[in-house]
């Protein structure tokens, strides 16, 4: 029992670090000047922050600061406006045709993630791409309204519709 309570301890001193570090950061760049009081105030309110919300920001937490999952992050924000971009012309297609042709459906997927945080931007991701909308998530399973279900095969849909997002999410929050 005292191990675990040592590890939430630790993880949770952890977190606290990084979210520090990370708020200082901004209050740094947004501020734009190295002068002693602009530096007190930021660290004052850093630390508040840290106190007050020590587990709320948890992308920032669970986010692996590794130069592979930065990188990999710039690489999946281009994959996500791909995919904006693709699904919006392939939606206002539908939209403008006559026929309307549509088939609505809600289907379940798998994930590998197995990062809160990771499966949250992955349901966000699904959301944000037209067509799309994560209804709910339960553990591994997420159910996606599929405006131009394509197949309801577990396997095929997860592969059309969650693999790409998750190819990234993997490295950037495991």
């Amino acid at each position: 029992m005292d191990k675990l309570v040592n590890k939430h301890r630790s993880g949770r001193l952890r977190s606290g670090i990084i979210l520090f570090f990370v708020l200082m950061l901004f209050w740094l760049m947004l501020s734009s000047q190295l002068r002693i009081d602009v530096f007190v105030i930021g660290t004052i309110v850093a630390l508040v922050i840290v106190l007050l919300y020590g587990d709320g920001l948890s992308f920032l937490t669970e986010l692996r600061l590794t130069p592979k999952a930065i990188l990999t992050g710039f690489q999946y924000y281009g994959y996500f406006f791909k995919e904006l971009f693709k699904s919006n012309f392939k939606l206002a297609g539908i939209v403008l045709s006559p026929s309307l042709p549509i088939n609505p459906a809600i289907v379940k997927v798998r994930t590998r993630l197995q990062s809160r945080m990771g499966r949250l931007m992955l349901a966000n991701s699904i959301t944000l791409t037209p067509g799309t909308l994560s209804v709910e998530m339960d553990g591994e399973w997420l159910y996606v309204h599929w405006v131009c279900m394509e197949t309801a095969d577990i396997e095929q849909a997860t592969a059309r519709i969650v693999s790409g997002f998750e190819s990234y999410l993997e490295v950037m929050y495991g």
